[in-house]
């Protein structure tokens, strides 16, 4: 009990100074106001009592100004005693640094509340205040210098034509109809360039058989597990200049091969028939100012590891990017033509994203691309080209939705091995479970001009094709 002692023989002597203090030339309601400020904070008003006068009743008589204030401060000092005593009993109950807290509370004429708000310092050194636990670290997705990221890919997809072949035509990666099926499962690591970095992304499932699937038969087996693996050489003295050897994704299109990455669960027609997944080579880029960086590449080619000829694709790139959208323009170029240098193939792509604030973004897509075949009066040229554009909207932190339409033309079948005009419309609704584990519901209509789906048993004998899809997609990595 000597922390009560303490307070109340602290509290008492304040009360016999209050006459003193009392003896002012300030009005009755200014006393009041003023003696109540002593025992409270200035951000916690004393709750009104029946001591306390209002404001807008002047005092009877002069000689009353003075009892009327001193009956008021005694009101107050006993109520604000008896707070403090029921306080100080249950700070005692929780042990004695909350006790130790309490009394120095009183000697400071301040409230237990604003003494815990202090700085451990205020306590008594021998017996520090009990803390709160430590909370629990977020999980640590690193091993020294080496990051690591992973994610695990999967779907349902429902094909009203219900084609006996179990394929959605046109699609890329989540190709199988009327099942459940593995997109992919991947295990990225990497190290951010100081000045040597890497970058390995491993795996398997549907995707990486879809875009490993031009590869010669001569490549090893292993490459098909490998989306990107290169090596990166970053100097501070080079003031951003960055080198890649080795395999890495293409710098073409608005999406990626990660679906957790893009804003609907399907790829578009651009992105399946329009441009290459990845190249092997050397990739550079530099600043130029605040806002531009360009590229070169020197390339084996279009989706292969081991060159299927001795030529070498070029690839340029540029991005201007402020904090409201980002314009990228990507071309590629070079002999492409199994077993000889005869015949380039060459490709444009520009996406413009905007991104005017978090809950609105939005791309356009444009790419045109060709192949020519032989020379003089053998040479042929195929084309392709085609738009697309998206809007993503994300009212909340878990819920977005995305409605994406899109144009593409394969005027001599280079690309789908059929010359038609396709058109799709895709509405894809996302909702993040939780941190790291997201489930995308979509809806797609694909229609072309030319009899080109399949319908139960009959091949290429509908213009349209309607999906239904549900996505679930795990990922984990460090948090950037």
């Amino acid at each position: 009990m000597i922390f009560r002692s303490l307070c109340c023989s602290t509290l008492f002597g304040l009360l016999l100074g209050g006459p003193a203090l009392c003896q002012t030339s300030s009005t009755p309601a200014d006393q009041s106001t003023h003696a109540a400020s002593l025992t409270s904070p200035p951000s916690a008003p004393v709750p009104k009592t029946d001591a306390q006068p209002e404001k807008s009743k002047p005092p009877t008589a002069p000689g009353e100004t003075a009892r009327t204030a001193e009956e008021n401060r005694e009101r107050l000092l006993l109520d604000r005693i008896d707070q403090l005593e029921k306080r100080l009993s249950e700070l005692e109950a929780r042990g004695p640094a909350a006790a130790a807290s309490a009394a120095t509370a009183a000697a400071e004429n301040q409230t237990p509340t604003a003494v815990a708000a202090a700085t451990p310092a205020a306590a008594p050194a021998a017996t520090p205040a009990p803390q709160d636990p430590a909370p629990a670290s977020a999980p640590a997705w690193s091993v020294g210098p080496i990051d690591f990221s992973g994610l695990v890919d999967g779907y349902y997809s429902f094909n009203a034509n219900h084609p006996a072949s179990q394929f959605n035509q046109l699609y890329n990666f989540d190709v199988k109809a009327n099942q459940f099926s593995l997109n992919m499962a991947k295990l990225s690591m990497s190290h951010t360039a100081d000045p040597v970095g890497f970058q390995v992304d491993l795996g398997f499932g549907r995707t990486f058989d879809i875009i490993h699937a031009g590869e010669p038969s001569t490549a090893p087996s292993f490459l098909r597990n490998v989306e990107q693996a290169y090596v990166v050489l970053k100097p501070a003295k080079w003031k951003g200049f960055e080198i890649d050897l080795g395999q890495f994704v293409t710098s073409a299109g608005a999406e990626v091969i990660e679906t957790h990455s893009n804003w609907n669960y399907s790829r578009s027609l651009l992105f399946a028939w329009a441009i290459p997944y990845y190249h092997f080579g050397v990739r550079t880029s530099f600043p130029v100012g605040k806002h531009f960086t360009g590229g070169v590449q020197l390339v084996n080619g279009w989706n292969n590891t081991e060159d299927n000829n001795s030529g070498k694709t070029v690839g340029l790139t540029g991005t201007y990017s402020t904090t409201k959208f980002a314009w990228t323009n990507t071309y590629y170029g070079g002999p492409e033509n199994t077993a000889t240098n005869v015949g380039w193939r060459q490709l444009y792509d520009t996406v413009l994203l905007l991104t005017p604030n978090a809950k609105f973004n939005a791309y356009f897509n444009f790419d045109v691309g060709q192949n020519k075949f032989g020379s003089g009066l053998t040479e042929f040229t195929a084309r392709w080209y085609g738009v697309a554009s998206a809007v993503h909207f994300q009212p909340t932190s878990k819920w977005s939705f995305t409605p994406r339409v899109e144009w593409f033309k394969d005027r001599d079948g280079f690309s789908t091995g059929t010359a038609q005009d396709v058109k799709e419309v895709t509405l894809t609704g996302e909702y993040k479970v939780v941190e790291g584990f997201l489930t995308r519901l979509e809806y797609r209509h694909d229609w072309s001009n030319q009899p080109f789906f399949d319908e139960t048993t009959n091949p290429a004998s509908r213009k349209y094709q309607d999906t239904l899809a549900v996505g679930f997609v795990a990922f984990f990595g460090p948090k950037r």
